[in-house]
């Protein structure tokens, strides 16, 4: 306990890591309270006693913090701004003009920028009026409204996606951890403490007994652990040196426990869940009338959990190797004069890195992809729908993932100001091993 307060002081000192601290808590504040602004027009109390959607509908509540059940403006949330840079990101890889803007720097940067804007406009056009439709007038939240009440519905659900995402931008530039990331970690965990008491009110009145509430907390504890495994676990790769000449004198050769490229078998971080979850709810924005979007809008079904799981193995092969490119590594090791034992520089330390980071990412892929799909696995065995969203899923990658990230951002400030860090004795493993990945190569 005395370290933590001794850590929470020193937070305190840092002015710069401070102001951040308290920038990011203030325009998170506001996003909070967007939330609760309902549409005009929308009769609330209708559609608390419709009971709203379970399944991906209560998914999709959870991300937006409890706004897409009030019919808030932010309804919508921040998914759209998701959708759209998934789709500029594809666009790299196709179209030879975004690769260009790729290429340019900070100025094709804020053309990405501004064209992924854009097009987030255009995404929340399209689900705008299939949000109020489905999910505020087939609810009874609205009869027989009037076209301005659409127009202005529909402004302000855009509107509200932009300002989030501008809310998220700012946070990034100016606060601390990812700004986007934050806003869904925040509307997960507005969730979490009503979902506890709702599973123990539940267990308490004959649908299981207090035992079954006590498993279901190890479990979820255990859960954590293997989450926080995966979004930590690194591959080392041992870095040598070749003797320079000193003085007249060969140095020794640079061996020591901390001269490796740490290879992250999750390299992509929450973004392949956040991605395939915007994908995957396409179809629930469409409406069930279709049999094919009928299934994937099943949250529970076999073919949603199917597609979700093989989405995010895509998405987690293709962030490492947007994220990781092992001939740029292999070059810059081989212009310090570094090299992998046993492996010669150039050519050869590329494939055998490109082999490495294919085995680790593989596993790392597979458990991603089955701690998404276990609160389906969890309301099979009984486990109200509320906790299961937070029994793994991925609402439990984005916490986790999130918070260790902003832990990490926090640890840097501590210790670039010789201030001990916020595990005791070391640091943090991530933020660790990409300090000494830029310093290697």
């Amino acid at each position: 306990m005395k370290k933590f307060i001794d850590t929470i002081k020193n937070i305190w000192k840092v002015e710069e890591l401070r102001n951040r601290i308290g920038l990011t808590l203030g325009l998170i504040l506001i996003y909070r309270v967007g939330s609760f602004i309902i549409i005009p027009g929308v009769d609330q109390a209708a559609l608390a006693a419709s009971g709203g959607g379970g399944g991906l509908v209560g998914l999709l509540d959870l991300f937006a913090g409890g706004a897409f059940s009030k019919a808030s403006i932010m309804a919508l949330g921040i998914m759209p701004y998701i959708s759209a840079s998934i789709i500029m990101q594809l666009l790299g890889m196709a179209v030879p003009v975004v690769q260009k803007m790729q290429k340019d720097g900070e100025s094709g940067r804020r053309k990405i920028n501004g064209y992924t804007r854009f097009l987030t406009i255009a995404i929340c056009a399209f689900q705008a009026p299939s949000y109020l439709q489905l999910y505020v007038i087939d609810q009874g939240g609205a009869n027989n409204p009037a076209l301005l009440w659409w127009v202005s519905s529909i402004s302000l659900l855009i509107a509200g996606t932009m300002f989030a995402m501008w809310l998220g931008e700012r946070i990034t530039d100016k606060g601390i951890g990812n700004g986007i990331s934050l806003l869904i970690t925040v509307g997960i965990l507005a969730r979490f403490p009503g979902s506890i008491v709702t599973e123990f009110g539940a267990r308490m009145s004959g649908a299981g007994s207090i035992f079954m509430f006590i498993v279901e907390l190890i479990v979820f504890f255990a859960i954590i652990l293997v989450t926080v495994l995966i979004v930590q676990g690194v591959r080392r790769v041992p870095i040598n040196y070749a003797k320079k000449i000193v003085g007249g004198n060969a140095a020794a050769t640079q061996t020591n426990s901390r001269s490796y490229i740490p290879l992250k078998v999750n390299a992509s971080g929450v973004m392949p869940i956040i991605f395939a979850q915007a994908i995957m709810t396409v179809p629930s924005m469409i409406g069930s009338s279709n049999v094919v979007f009928a299934a994937l809008a099943d949250f529970r079904g076999f073919w949603y959990n199917f597609v979700f799981a093989l989405m995010i193995i895509i998405f987690t092969y293709f962030y490492t190797a947007i994220t990781i490119n092992p001939k740029q590594i292999a070059d810059d090791l081989k212009r310090n004069g570094g090299f992998v034992p046993g492996v010669k520089p150039g050519t050869e330390t590329a494939d055998f890195l490109d082999n490495i980071l294919s085995r680790i990412t593989f596993p790392g892929s597979l458990l991603l992809a089955a701690i998404a799909i276990i609160p389906a696995f969890a309301m099979m065995f009984g486990v109200g729908d509320a906790f299961a969203m937070f029994m793994g899923g991925t609402s439990m990658l984005i916490m986790v993932g999130v918070v260790l990230d902003t832990l990490q951002q926090i640890e840097t400030y501590l210790l670039n100001r010789h201030y001990d860090g916020l595990m005791e004795g070391g640091t943090i493993r991530g933020r660790r091993g990409e300090r000494e990945l830029s310093s290697v190569i």
